[in-house]
């Protein structure tokens, strides 16, 4: 391939992928409009939720009543194109791949979707009660009245859902890497100390200073590392017996190559 064939290529997936941003980006921002409408019932909910019950909420400046506004259609525009951004990825990705790995591609986007938001869902009604119980013992010692800045609150909820929404897409990303052999079993099998290790540091990080904490945060993690690992398994032992198959076609193709015979005649002809 000459250096301008080269150079068009290089064109044309800038282009494809400009394109891809442009989409992903309008549907964004038609959802984050949607998500501004629809925030003040959902805020409202959140706000008469169990973990909240006894809080006098506040506004320490002029800016904290939009920026709770702005918070909210984030996360809502967020959830609505995450499934948009994956398959415009996937479609973006999908030309290099071969057709059983584009297939396979494809098939991960639902899946991705529905972790994030079981992701979601436990971290917040699992995990992020358990740090505002925390949080509001120490108030309780220190005799003080609880009054909460409602952004200060609801930025401190999403910083912590959030990533754990995230850490829940590890079984998928694990699952591409490996159908693009990238990743496989027996790395992530020789990691798995230091992948425990990390895990545990994350778990230390977004869970309460306590042990029960820590281990309610930590078996997750830890049960996604080994799905993950599982799941390579479960892909690479398919994309090796595919290569067998793939090699005995190769093989008996050859095999059964017609060989050029000359007749007599041929051979004279030829002076052989």
């Amino acid at each position: 391939m000459s250096g301008q064939e080269q150079g068009m290529r290089v064109i044309e997936h800038l282009t494809e992928l400009r394109k891809r941003i442009l989409w992903i980006l309008f549907i964004f921002v038609l959802a984050i409009i949607a998500g501004f409408v629809v925030a003040r019932p959902v805020v409202q909910y959140f706000k008469q939720a169990p973990m909240a019950a006894g809080f006098t909420w506040n506004v320490f400046g002029l800016g904290d009543g939009l920026r709770v506004y702005m918070q909210f259609a984030f996360i809502i525009a967020i959830v609505i194109t995450s499934p948009f951004i994956m398959y415009h990825l996937w479609r973006f990705v999908s030309p290099g791949l071969r057709p059983a790995e584009r297939k396979a591609a494809g098939t991960f986007i639902i899946p991705a979707f529905l972790l994030f938001i079981i992701g979601l869902l436990l971290g917040y009604y699992v995990l992020f009660p358990m740090i505002v119980s925390f949080m509001k013992k120490f108030a309780v010692d220190l005799g003080a009245q609880p009054t909460y800045g409602i952004a200060q609150y609801f930025s401190f909820m999403f910083n912590i859902i959030l990533p754990f929404a995230l850490l829940f897409e590890l079984p998928i990303v694990v699952m591409f890497l490996t159908r693009l052999r990238i990743l496989n079993p027996i790395r992530l099998k020789k990691v798995r100390g230091y992948a425990y290790l990390v895990l545990v540091i994350v778990a230390s990080m977004i869970s309460p200073p306590d042990f029960i904490s820590h281990i309610s945060v930590l078996i997750p993690l830890l049960l996604l590392y080994e799905i993950s690992v599982f799941v390579s398994r479960f892909v690479y032992r398919k994309q090796l017996k595919e290569d067998e198959e793939w090699e005995k076609e190769f093989y008996a193709d050859e095999e059964n190559e017609p060989v050029l015979n000359l007749t007599d005649d041929e051979d004279e002809s030829s002076g052989l």
